[in-house]
């Protein structure tokens, strides 16, 4: 099977036979690696933003975007980012200029870092690292430290009472997300995302599909629970109450920074959709067809990719719809619904998976 990790060691091996430095092709594979994802990032962005207007027009009876582009305004978010990329750049006067000119590059960085272990299709991976989901998590953690970052250098009483919400919140919620995910882990055995989407094979009870959603369907939802506050969506989006804090953590971004911050927000979206889909939803596996003209591998990593692409968007359509569906929370119940209620109900299933791995082996 071709995959990535084959493609560069050929390519290394041919550049290491031309006498070229091995610093060149590490510079070569890297930039392209990183411009595949960004070009990703930014197209699945677009498309997010003008899907979430759409699903939040239906919700309230109303058509959403018609004009711009023709087909139901398709071109609405093209539109929106030209014009963030237009708009005049401003920094506060007191605001702590090198900080504050940092802090969405930071977030943004740590969004982009955890694609490098997602698992998209058999062999279509950066890096299968073997704590690749502990990197993924341990990377994902940094975003809370840029918007510190924002709030704290914007000078503004708003901006820095949204970070040290976010940061508590990130806080509260990373521990029971952390333990909804060793369940899945204790019954793969490993930490390596690939390995972990091959564990999901075959079926439970005969006719279910092999995936750790179905002894795992506590971790799951507390797992997507916690996804929803670490992305800093309904009901949790206590950083950004408009009502309370008019914007949050970035009230005095403007133009191309603000949409660096707006881009993140869906990029995480996708990181903690693709985690789901990795570790509770069998990951790239599907039913797949033979396409004629093409060898069998390569239409199975056609139909995995599209399988793996289908369970994320699906789970990204849930966040919207519970955006537009349910209300904000309460500070003190968002703390008090992590603390007195995940944290026992993660603990507890991953007790009783430790028991039940442990007598079943």
């Amino acid at each position: 099977m071709i995959t990535f990790a084959r493609l560069s060691e050929q390519f290394y091996a041919l550049t290491a036979q031309w006498g070229i430095p091995w610093i060149v092709p590490t510079l070569v594979v890297m930039g392209i690696v990183v411009g595949v994802i960004v070009a990703y990032i930014a197209v699945a962005a677009m498309f997010l933003i003008w899907w979430e207007r759409k699903i939040s027009a239906h919700i309230q009876v109303r058509f959403g975007p018609m004009r711009v582009g023709g087909w139901h305004g398709w071109a609405q978010s093209i539109a929106d980012g030209i014009k963030l990329l237009l708009k005049e750049d401003i920094i506060p006067a007191r605001a702590d200029k090198v900080v504050f000119v940092l802090a969405p590059m930071v977030v943004f960085a740590a969004s982009l870092a955890t694609y490098v272990t997602i698992p998209w299709a058999p062999g279509l991976i950066v890096k299968d690292l073997n704590i690749g989901l502990l990197y993924m998590v341990a990377i994902s953690s940094l975003t809370v430290v840029g918007i510190v970052m924002a709030g704290w250098s914007s000078n503004n009483k708003y901006a820095t009472l949204g970070a040290m919400r976010s940061a508590a919140q990130a806080v509260s919620y990373e521990v029971p997300l952390v333990l909804s995910l060793l369940g899945p882990v204790m019954l793969a055995g490993t930490m390596s995302m690939g390995q972990l989407v091959e564990a999901q094979g075959g079926t439970w009870f005969g006719f279910l599909p092999g995936w750790f959603v179905f002894p795992q369907a506590v971790a799951f939802l507390v797992y997507f629970v916690c996804a929803l506050a670490e992305c800093n969506r309904l009901p949790f989006d206590i950083p950004e109450a408009e009502s309370e804090l008019v914007a949050g953590f970035h009230v005095e971004y403007s133009g191309m920074r603000f949409a660096i911050f707006f881009l993140a927000e869906y990029a995480n979206m996708v990181v903690v959709a693709a985690i789901a889909t990795t570790l509770f939803l069998g990951g790239w596996r599907g039913p797949w067809l033979p396409i004629p003209g093409l060898p069998a591998e390569v239409s199975r990593g056609l139909f995995s990719l599209v399988w793996f692409q289908v369970k994320v968007y699906f789970l990204i359509f849930v966040m919207m719809w519970l955006r537009w569906t349910l209300n904000r929370l309460r500070v003190d119940q968002l703390m008090d619904f992590a603390w007195k209620i995940l944290l026992p109900i993660a603990f507890a299933n991953l007790i009783i998976t430790g028991l039940v791995v442990t007598i079943w082996k």
